[in-house]
């Protein structure tokens, strides 16, 4: 969704993507943000009964309720591999201890509905994984690190 937003006389082009993620990725200006929006409870609200009654809207299927990534542990930053993107965890295709070798796929990550394969930066073995299928990651967290 894109809205032009007028906030003291300057009018910025904002895009929105998908409400019901979390976070919710929107970009202003060119500049991508992630936007945690608090879920308040609404009150009741009591309205008029319609002389007809209006079709029932169509049920929207139910969207997967993805989980924060557990805190984040004290990481070696040069042997860390980092998410290159915020999105959730798909798959986890090694496991602590694996050798693997540069271009490998290790994960991937969902985001804005498109699956992309995070992969090995260097040959290596698999210290500590920090993520786990259904987790949702910032950009820049650590995913995983090497032991060496």
């Amino acid at each position: 969704m894109k809205l032009n937003v007028k906030i003291n006389d300057q009018t910025f082009e904002v895009e929105i993507a998908d409400l019901n993620a979390r976070p919710i990725l929107a970009t202003v200006d060119g500049e991508t943000f992630e936007v945690y929006p608090e879920e308040a409870v609404q009150p009741a609200v009591r309205a008029a009964v319609p002389a007809t009654p209006a079709p029932a809207p169509a049920a929207a299927a139910p969207t997967p309720v993805s989980r924060p990534a557990a805190p984040a542990a004290p990481v070696n930053a040069s042997k860390a591999l980092t998410a290159p993107l915020p999105g959730t965890v798909v798959s986890v295709l090694v496991k602590e201890g694996s050798e693997v070798k540069y271009g490998q796929e290790l994960l991937t990550i969902e985001a804005m509905k498109m699956k992309n394969a995070i992969r090995a930066t260097r040959d290596g073995k698999i210290a500590t994984i920090y993520v786990k299928e259904g987790d949702s990651v910032r950009h820049g967290q650590a995913l995983l690190e090497y032991a060496d």
